[in-house]
């Protein structure tokens, strides 16, 4: 007799479903695990002996084999104990073998029968609702995998707990999703002296989620310019909030089962490894590129990076996804995020600071700069020069909008691009469009496609940067509430796109 249950492999953000068989046969006594099993799936053998023999559940004298099926495909993590612990009791007919069939579980055995919470339960609850089944949880992964509400989530706090619900003497009740917060970001962009023009630059970025370069002298403020723009970008929509959630559920950081609102806003350090941007490692981790979907990827110091680091995110900028290919693993993780680097100038970072200039000027920054590839230069939509601010207007009040009247500008622009763009796949804002769409979307006037194409020829725009000034001219245009495009939308579009 073989008794069966379901649970789940991660392949990405994808859940693959695993049918898990047990059999219990005469022989010598043994307990083994079959199936492309890796390290710690193999030791779930001693976990799930040491659970039952807590619950005074003896192990049978017998020939014990746990089948992972398809065996061909790879198994990793230790979300496979419980699973396998409710195969087994349901072999040794301690539990109903129809119930335990007709439900996918996932969790990690303590010694003593607690469940260990584990990553990967949001894509693992929408895997159980594809199949129509019921999904069996730690207690606090429960809320976290409730807002899939398609399906039926049940979360325990320990195997006994398990067993009390399948033999009908305790029921355990659907979980309840976790909550929805926004935070209060308390980094107003007021607090920034001067700098109006990255002001202004950070709001078109954030309307129209393009990519922003800032280039400045140390202490001009372009840290604390990017700090602030998590206040001022709109809440997640519920679609992104869910793909967004998804990857951070793999990536084990969500907290408590809430789902936030809040768009990512990523900073790693310039030491990062190819595998920390991009994805990789063991089992073929998600990166900080695909950790800031729908989000902000902040890139500090950027010509500090290694040069085989950044060329890496050329591809990426431009597909919205990126492809981890490993010898044991292909897995692909969606990245659409927003760009936003900062640099000096030069390694000394005073070249254009005429109180300060480098006796190495123009060259030192010449080669400082030079580690920025062309071909990565090109996507970024926005380059602005961030200037020192005088010491005298440090003193001076605060100026300029809030980040509050900033946010509802940004929100305002991107509902416009919702409402004009529904109905089309993978474009939700005016970075996605392209071709044809672009130009139907733009409609320049006359006057506005022949500044832009003198524009073109007098500083020589590659055929990209001729269609990222058409981005973001759209999105002046959004933010100014105009329909059409004009020359002076256009104008200030290609300021921006040859500023540094």
């Amino acid at each position: 007799m073989v008794s069966r249950t379901y649970t789940v492999a991660f392949e990405g953000i994808e859940a693959r479903m695993v049918e898990v068989q047990c059999a219990v046969s005469a022989g010598l006594p043994s307990f083994s695990i079959v199936g492309l099993a890796d390290k710690a799936v193999s030791e779930a053998r001693d976990r799930v002996r040491s659970a039952l023999t807590a619950m005074s559940i003896a192990m049978p004298s017998k020939r014990i084999t746990i089948n992972l099926s398809p065996a061909d495909m790879p198994k990793e993590g230790s979300h496979f104990d419980l699973p396998i612990a409710l195969c087994l009791l349901a072999a040794l007919d301690i539990l109903p073998q129809d119930e335990v069939q007709a439900t996918v579980s996932l969790g990690e055995l303590s010694l003593d029968g607690s469940l260990v919470p584990v990553i990967g339960t949001l894509p693992a609850a929408l895997a159980a609702a594809q199949e129509d089944c019921t999904l069996l949880c730690p207690d606090a992964c429960g809320a976290e995998a409730a807002w899939v509400d398609s399906t039926r989530v049940l979360a325990a706090k320990s195997l006994h707990a398990c067993i009390q619900h399948f033999n009908g003497h305790a029921p355990l009740q659907p979980s309840v999703p976790g909550e929805v917060a926004r935070s209060q970001h308390a980094k107003c962009l007021r607090d920034v002296k001067g700098q109006e023009r990255a002001k202004r630059a950070l709001e078109i970025a954030a309307a129209g989620r393009h990519h922003l370069l800032l280039v400045g002298t140390p202490g001009s403020g372009k840290s604390m310019l990017a700090a602030r723009l998590p206040g001022i970008l709109p809440p997640l929509m519920p679609e992104e909030a869910l793909e967004t959630s998804m990857i951070h559920s793999l990536a084990g950081l969500l907290d408590e089962g809430g789902i936030s609102r809040d768009r990512p806003f990523r900073t790693p350090h310039h030491t990062a490894s190819m595998a920390a941007i991009v994805g990789g490692g063991r089992g073929a981790k998600p990166g900080e590129i695909s950790l800031a979907h729908n989000g902000v990827l902040f890139m500090d110091e950027f010509p500090e990076y290694p040069r085989a680091v950044l060329e890496t995110l050329r591809q990426p900028i431009e597909t919205g996804d990126v492809v981890v290919a490993r010898a044991n693993a292909h897995v692909k993780y969606p990245c659409k995020f927003m760009l936003v680097a900062a640099a000096n100038p030069c390694r000394c970072g005073y070249m254009t600071d005429a109180a300060r200039a480098c006796a190495r000027a123009p060259g030192c920054g010449d080669d400082y700069m030079g580690r920025i590839s062309g071909p990565l230069m090109d996507r970024f939509d926005l380059r602005i020069d961030v200037p020192p601010v005088a010491f005298t207007d440090l003193d001076l009040p605060a100026s300029g909008d809030t980040s509050e009247e900033i946010s509802e500008r940004v929100a305002q622009a991107r509902q416009r691009q919702s409402a004009r763009y529904d109905g089309i796949d993978d474009v939700r804002v005016n970075a996605d469009v392209d071709g044809e769409l672009l130009k139907k979307v733009t409609s320049l006037d006359s006057e506005g496609a022949d500044l832009l194409l003198r524009a073109a020829e007098h500083y020589s725009l590659s055929a990209r940067s001729y269609h990222r000034v058409l981005r973001v001219a759209r999105t002046i245009a959004d933010l100014a509430g105009s329909e059409g495009v004009s020359s002076n939308h256009v104008a200030e579009a290609v300021s921006y796109r040859v500023a540094s």
